[in-house]
């Protein structure tokens, strides 16, 4: 049977590899620590929790809720967005609530985009931030990412000598998988740029609230006109450790959100009532329990760069997001970081994302994840620390894996 059109387009999922062996070592009994998913481990907080059990004995609330959002949702996500980048949304044409941002920016996707439409995406990047297009029929162009001046250059660059002229640019800050955050005077820039060029900005913050050594990571929507051009993708998964909640948001342009709604309506009714309820109490309610997570992510990401140092291992400290960015050790550039991450699974019982995995351009970095707890994370290091120690000579039969593989291009 011939292979259907979009499947085509859509490259092996490098994570699976990783996924299957390490469901592999698992079934053989081994300990894997685990880097891998950007999954978080701790509990919701428990106000949330207790709303949602209080909510779900309403027999009402098991009916088919609403797709882009109840209304005490959309101005609880309202009132979040005055509160912490002083920016007004109307509830009821600025903002959709989403089934996590991933589903709001795979269905923004298919809103926006026409057969071979252009859109300019960030590399490394998330997956559906490229991947959402290509199953749309969009096309892609790759830009290193970074938040100075060269990326507005790369920009400029893309939309001088692209064809067909694109339509959208993404923007991740604080990003995932790199870890880099931008600050107002970067996105003034690009919202300058964007208007000037009729250019759609989609800009994902699931990570804005994930922050370390700085002042809090900003809205694009704070530069003033942005909002006529740009949507904002956002997500409880971090926040409020509630992944499996799948709660999120988009807001911003009325035309655009009108769009994403639309589409929406015509493939869900929105997420289980009691989930929206509870998620707009997490928004409303006491937020003392976002500073204790983000202390908790804290505290991992600096037992991980001290205990990884004194392995031999020493990796950059992220200034935000639950990721560190980690470049592979030099002498294991040569075989790439899927191979190394196998490696890394099979002789040290550790689990880590293979930088290629997020792009062409995250080739010879891993992505770890702060997802263990403190003493996990000294034994993997612990653990890492022997496997690094082991001669490269008795590891003669790992075979680099060409990235052509794994990524569209």
């Amino acid at each position: 049977m011939q292979e259907f059109h979009r499947i085509k387009r859509l490259p092996p999922y490098v994570f699976e590899e990783v996924n299957r062996l390490k469901a592999e070592a698992r079934a053989r009994g081994d300990d894997i620590i685990d880097f891998g998913m950007g999954n978080p481990d701790m509990p919701t907080p428990p106000h949330i929790v207790e709303k949602l059990v209080e909510t779900v004995w309403k027999p009402h609330t098991n009916r088919y809720s609403a797709s882009r959002g109840i209304p005490g949702l959309r101005r609880a996500q309202a009132a979040y967005y005055e509160r912490r980048f002083g920016v007004s949304l109307n509830p009821d044409t600025q903002i959709v609530a989403t089934l996590g941002s991933k589903e709001g920016f795979a269905n923004m996707a298919q809103a926006i985009t026409a057969p071979g439409d252009m859109i300019l995406v960030p590399n490394p990047t998330y997956p559906i931030h490229e991947f959402g297009f290509i199953i749309s029929g969009g096309a892609l162009r790759h830009l290193p990412v970074s938040t100075d001046e060269e990326f507005l250059r790369h920009v400029d660059q893309a939309m001088r000598h692209s064809v067909p002229k694109p339509i959208a640019l993404v923007l991740n800050f604080p990003s995932n998988p790199t870890a880099m955050v931008a600050d107002l005077d970067f996105y003034s820039e690009i919202v300058t740029y964007a208007k000037r060029h009729d250019l759609i900005l989609l800009s994902d913050v699931a990570y804005a609230e994930i922050y370390y050594d700085g002042n809090p990571p900003p809205s694009i929507l704070q530069v003033p006109g942005a909002i006529d051009i740009a949507v904002e993708f956002s997500s409880l998964s971090k926040t409020y450790a509630m992944p499996g909640w799948r709660m999120g948001f988009a807001v911003g342009n009325e035309r655009l959100i009108a769009a994403l709604a639309r589409v929406k309506s015509y493939l869900d009714y929105g997420a289980f009532t009691p989930i929206q309820v509870a998620a707009a109490a997490a928004l409303n309610g006491p937020q003392d329990c976002v500073d204790e997570i983000r202390a908790v992510y804290k505290a991992r990401r600096d037992c991980l760069v001290e205990h990884l140092a004194r392995a031999g291992w020493p990796i950059p400290s992220p200034p935000a997001t639950m990721f560190a960015w980690v470049p592979i050790p030099e002498q294991y550039q040569q075989i790439g970081s899927l191979e190394f991450s196998k490696l890394l699974l099979e002789k040290a019982h550790v689990a880590v994302s293979p930088g290629i995995g997020f792009g062409e351009f995250g080739e010879g970095y891993v992505r770890i994840a702060l997802v263990e707890n403190e003493q996990r994370i000294r034994q993997a290091a612990r653990n890492i620390k022997k496997f690094l120690a082991e001669p490269m000579d008795s590891m003669h039969n790992i075979v680099p894996i060409a990235s052509s593989q794994y990524r569209s291009k």
